[in-house]
């Protein structure tokens, strides 16, 4: 498999990203603006749509533009860049450890995970 490097790998997730954020703002009346501090209602919507109980097929979509949303969040904190690898999206931060924000939504889906501890875990290791 081949390795895609940003800015062609980030293409797919920044789009993803940007269509989560225009769903939520205009289906669900809240504004993302790509902090960290935003993951939170992030977390909660996916909880809502669990509890909810929406089959993981109705919302594979949605599920993959939060944790594209999320790794925005985290590449704009960190310089962390988009990686692609047989379809599969992942960021590399500047020290080196690889994070799977989509797989953390779908984890947070199966109610075993966090996008803003993701993201805080993510930031906390990186140097300033």
């Amino acid at each position: 498999m081949r390795e895609q490097s940003r800015p062609r790998a980030a293409a797919q997730p920044v789009r993803w990203a940007a269509d989560s954020v225009a769903m939520m703002r205009e289906g669900a009346r809240v504004r993302l603006d790509y902090s960290a501090r935003s993951l939170w209602r992030v977390d909660r919507m996916i909880e809502e749509i669990r509890r909810e109980g929406a089959p993981y097929a109705a919302v594979e979509s949605e599920l993959r533009g939060f944790g594209a949303y999320a790794g925005e969040v985290i590449a704009r904190q960190t310089g962390a860049e988009w990686w692609a690898t047989g379809g599969e999206h992942w960021l590399r931060t500047p020290d080196g450890r690889l994070w799977d924000p989509v797989d953390e939504a779908r984890r947070c889906f199966g109610g075993h995970g966090s996008l803003r501890l993701l993201c805080r875990d993510a930031v906390n290791g990186v140097p300033r």
